[in-house]
């Protein structure tokens, strides 16, 4: 922590040459997304994509789920997804899964998370659509880009699947339905891999594919 305490004493000294760009910042934001992801501290929206501040609007939680509309009374997904259509005007959203998931491989695993009650209520909003890729009846190697050769899907298939599925609960909005159908909104699936840096991106066969920049 004193680490993380002595860089916040000195940021404005680190960003004394761009004081004019974070005085802007004051005046509003300027979107270029909505990054849906998970808290995993090692995915990080704005060195993945290079962007600046005022740039991403982020929603994080543990494996960046999204409660389908109108299921689950008031939720912090739901009041952010709704401020960046409405207010912030955003015409892109992300939803970023990733590989090394601890929430994906919880769900993978079948673990006991009885000690953790509140983490396993979260998970049970995801379980249910998982649970074809989970139990191994339906072909999950379509939305994998890898197999770690043993029986039941890899960890890759699981967070990718919950991306899939994660767009759909985005699109079970009604704000997100309309701007879909006027074509003022763009959704985006996309899979983070932490060990190389890697971004697999949703494309519209169901394959997550590396493009290239």
């Amino acid at each position: 922590m004193k680490a993380l305490l002595d860089r916040a004493r000195t940021f404005t000294q680190r960003v004394e040459g761009e004081i004019g760009a974070y005085q802007k910042l004051a005046e509003g934001q300027y979107l270029e997304a909505l990054f849906i992801t998970c808290s995993d501290s090692r995915v990080i929206p704005a060195l993945i994509t290079d962007a600046r501040p005022g740039e991403i609007f982020e929603l994080r939680n543990a494996g960046n789920i999204v409660p389908p509309y109108g299921q689950h009374g008031a939720s912090g997904e739901a009041a952010t997804l709704e401020y960046a259509l409405e207010v912030l005007g955003v015409q892109d959203v992300v939803v970023c899964g990733h590989s090394h998931c601890g929430a994906m491989g919880a769900l993978k695993s079948g673990d006991d998370l009885t000690r953790l009650p509140g983490v396993d209520a979260w998970l049970a909003l995801a379980r249910p659509e998982l649970a074809p890729v989970l139990t191994g009846t339906s072909d999950s190697s379509g939305n994998s880009h890898s197999s770690d050769g043993s029986d039941g899907p890899s960890l890759a298939d699981v967070a990718q699947r919950n991306v899939v599925n994660q767009l759909a609960a985005v699109r079970s909005y009604p704000s997100v339905r309309q701007r879909l159908e006027d074509g003022r909104l763009r959704l985006h699936g996309w899979y983070y891999e932490v060990d190389t840096g890697r971004v697999y991106e949703l494309d519209d066969d169901g394959h997550f594919r590396v493009h290239a920049g």
